[in-house]
């Protein structure tokens, strides 16, 4: 009786183990963080999930052009600032806001939203704080999951697949 009893106690734990491990392996957009501390003395934190172009077109299948798109997956992307800043010369209070973007071809509107812990499709036009225009270039390299970088000057960049999206911060 006891080795049948462990015998399933051992199963049902294996299972469980295998499942969670399996659920883990399947994150297809793991989340990610950057933090940098600009020479304005500003620091500007972005959390986010990374979606994976995966032979998608930017643009149509992924982040419509002329659509609100969520700039990332899952929950909203968090963009915080620490303090008043200026965002491509407009200010933007300190605090946290969800990030949003509306991609075209030849120009990125960014959007920071007073909403910013929530599902990522739950925006709202009306809680906009900030939208500033700004021109893609084409990135440097490939980049397969999309990513946050910031630089020290202050400048943002989104790269994803051969798009490179920058803001600056200031």
């Amino acid at each position: 009786m006891k080795r049948n009893t462990l015998l399933a106690l051992t199963l049902f734990i294996g299972f469980f183990s295998l499942n969670a491990t399996a659920q883990e392996k399947k994150k297809a957009s793991p989340a990610a963080s950057v933090k940098e501390t600009t020479s304005s003395g500003a620091t500007i934190t972005i959390d986010y999930s990374q979606p994976s172009v995966k032979g998608r077109t930017i643009g149509g299948e992924i982040a419509p052009y002329g659509k609100v798109w969520r700039t990332g997956a899952n929950e909203a992307t968090v963009f915080e600032v620490s303090k008043d800043v200026k965002v491509e010369g407009k200010n933007l209070p300190a605090g946290k806001y969800g990030l949003y973007t509306i991609p075209g071809e030849k120009e990125w509107t960014i959007i920071f939203n007073k909403t910013w812990k929530q599902w990522g499709t739950n925006y709202a036009e009306k809680d906009d704080a900030l939208r500033v225009t700004v021109k893609p270039e084409k990135s440097p390299s490939f980049t397969e999951q999309m990513t946050f970088k910031i630089a020290k000057s202050g400048k943002v960049t989104l790269l994803w697949g051969d798009k490179a999206v920058s803001f600056h911060v200031k």
